[in-house]
């Protein structure tokens, strides 16, 4: 480990990259923090889109009122709007992160067994209104666990920790969309909620074991700092235009990838494939693929650094959405054909997501680390949750093939921002000033 480091002093090694081995980034406290932190975080968002409208289905509740419940994930996109209070306001106990971090655990373990005192047949408002708390808790973990993640790792180590993130974040997906579904055969649904929660319990020791983030210099000391210094500084730190291409790459990245995935279910079936085929193929395949890439894409980056990992795992996110294209061009259930492609596309999303994710970290000043990572966070979600509601209405004019092509297209601007934002033979820049260990 870099004496500078330990030392809590500025990491100044993100330009060497190659002098860190990847056993040595992997192999340390931090990154077994990172694990803590993705399963706490995806744990409550899965069991709102995968354990939530199956308990409801499986009690007779109609699609249409089902569908309504989408609009709970609205607190995930719309998180930066409380993210300065996380940065100004200090909980009673453990500091400022390590306060937010419990705080939020600890609603959470409440509020998911609450779901089973329900009928959904006749509590259904109570259930919505128990559903987004349950988002809110869950969007201001995120902010929290992003924030304390940002000033956890050295800049040398956010590509394999974001990672290691985002890994375990899809892993917690097995807890509701496996496990509690499991369960429910078995069990009644009071039981599985009360079980489901109690998942929640690593995030309170995480809380309680680590330790507090130094503050860094700067920090905002006002409410009102803290509302309008983080974006005062991101619009000064190179001026207007150098923020709006920032911002407008963050939106761009993974805009064709998103929308691409966007009606993979239904895209499955149309050409010919049994539930089976898609649950047994589909699901596993791309889940494990997509966990093994953002564990290498993590690691390599340790060796190229953030600026490179974004061109070349662009590049092989973008012609993973060739893949598709390709399906519906022979348009008959090949599955062998189906396992490549999404594997292929799996392996491309776990890259350029690791990438992207770090990316995200470091352009993070870490006197704003809440506010600002919750801004960026919301506008990379813009299009999971808004622009791929057209997806449908496209397929249905175009077709499967052309659409692909045009996912495609519409991922080549976000690759074309990086000769702006991430210029490839670019030094990754060093935003902060000092940390320590947890």
């Amino acid at each position: 480990m870099n004496d500078a480091v330990r030392a809590g002093e500025p990491d100044l090694s993100d330009a060497r990259p190659q002098r860190e081995s990847w056993r040595a980034a992997l192999l340390n406290r931090r990154m077994l923090i990172c694990v803590f932190t993705g399963f706490s975080s995806g744990l409550p968002l899965y069991l709102l889109i995968n354990l939530l409208p199956a308990w409801l289905r499986s009690e007779g509740v109609d699609l249409a009122t089902i569908g309504f419940f989408a609009l709970i994930q609205l607190p995930y996109t719309w998180k930066f709007l409380w993210s300065p209070l996380v940065d100004r306001l200090v909980p009673p106990l453990l500091g400022r992160r390590r306060g937010w971090m419990l705080f939020t655990a600890v609603a959470l373990l409440v509020a998911i067994p609450l779901f089973g005192a329900f009928q959904p047949q006749h509590d259904i408002r109570a259930i919505a209104m128990l559903a987004t708390a349950v988002a809110l808790f869950s969007a201001s973990q995120d902010i929290v666990l992003d924030a304390y993640r940002r000033e956890l790792l050295p800049d040398l180590e956010l590509g394999l920790g974001n990672a290691i993130h985002v890994n375990a974040y899809r892993v917690a997906s097995l807890v509701p969309g496996a496990l509690a579904l499991i369960l429910a055969d078995h069990l009644p649904w009071s039981s599985v909620y009360a079980i489901t929660g109690l998942f929640m319990l690593p995030g309170i020791v995480l809380a309680l074991v680590v330790a507090e983030p130094a503050a860094p210099a700067g920090e905002p000391q006002t409410l009102r700092e803290a509302v309008i210094e983080p974006f005062r500084e991101f619009i000064d730190r190179d001026g207007a235009f150098a923020a709006l291409a920032l911002l407008a790459f963050i939106f761009l990245y993974k805009l064709g990838d998103s929308m691409a995935t966007a009606l993979a279910t239904p895209f499955y079936l149309d050409m010919g494939f049994s539930k089976t085929d898609i649950g047994l193929i589909a699901k596993n395949v791309g889940l494990w693929t997509s966990v093994v890439g953002g564990l290498l894409g993590g690691l390599w980056m340790v060796r190229i650094g953030i600026n490179r990992a974004l061109w070349l795992f662009g590049v092989v996110q973008v012609v993973s959405i060739l893949g598709f294209a390709w399906l519906a061009w022979v348009a008959r259930p090949d599955r062998w054909l189906l396992g490549f492609v999404i594997g292929f596309e799996a392996l491309g999303v776990g890259l350029g997501t690791a990438a992207f994710t770090a990316f995200i970290a470091r352009a993070t000043d870490r006197r704003y680390t809440a506010t600002q990572f919750a801004l960026f966070t919301s506008l990379a979600a813009v299009p999971r949750t808004i622009v791929n509601a057209s997806t449908g209405w496209i397929v249905e004019h175009i077709g499967w093939f052309a659409f692909f092509l045009l996912c495609t297209a519409l991922a080549l601007p976000g690759m074309a921002l990086l000769l702006r934002v991430a210029p490839w033979r670019a030094q990754s820049p060093e935003l902060g000033s000092s940390r320590r260990e947890a």
